[in-house]
């Protein structure tokens, strides 16, 4: 798939704000700091196109990227971040469930965790949750390149016995500096797409 178009993102926080057209929806979810903004750069091809900041918990809102004018990237607010408040924490946390819960356009959700560590307890609460409501869920470990060879065959079972994971796509080992995954994930996306 070549991304040839993508537009400046719809920005919601509730049911009336999304948009209306019925195309597909990936919901992009993760922990604040796993590197969600750079994924969504990798995987569109720009540079700065979603905002990556040093300081988590940035994003505040659901984020409807159009791409192709054919499917959305949905990128939600990051989860397990100390110094949101927790009034805050509760809010993003009934933003993302509404969405789950009502959007019969979501056909994947992509969960980053971050390759260098072994998943959190809210990962593990966050990826339970998805299963909950039978989503079509994959991992997709970010900072791949950050493991050296050798403590790969280590990482990846330390977070797939973490996560309890099953099946061939549910988990994408992803660089944004080789851009390992890039392709696999817009295969899935694509899957989608022809149906």
């Amino acid at each position: 798939m070549q991304i040839d178009k993508v537009n400046e993102p719809i920005i919601a926080i509730r049911i009336s704000q999304y948009p209306s057209d019925e195309k597909c929806e990936f919901l992009l979810l993760g922990r604040s700091n796993v590197g969600k903004s750079s994924f969504i750069n990798t995987l569109i091809e720009r540079k700065n196109f979603a905002r990556t900041s040093s300081k988590p918990g940035k994003t505040q809102t659901l984020n409807f990227y159009q791409v192709n004018d054919t499917f959305y990237l949905v990128d939600v607010p990051g989860y397990g971040y100390a110094s949101v408040s927790k009034d805050m924490q509760k809010k993003f946390g009934i933003m993302i469930e509404e969405y789950i819960k009502s959007r019969e356009n979501l056909k994947h959700v992509f969960l980053l965790v971050d390759y260098r560590h072994k998943p959190t307890d809210d990962d593990i609460l966050m990826y339970n949750f998805l299963k909950y409501y039978n989503l079509n869920i994959t991992i997709v470990a970010t900072k791949y390149d950050k493991i050296t060879k050798n403590g790969r065959v280590k990482q990846d079972k330390l977070i797939k016995d973490a996560l309890k994971l099953e099946g061939e796509n549910s988990f994408i080992p992803f660089s944004t500096v080789t851009k390992k995954g890039r392709l696999e994930i817009l295969e899935i996306i694509n899957s989608y797409l022809e149906k």
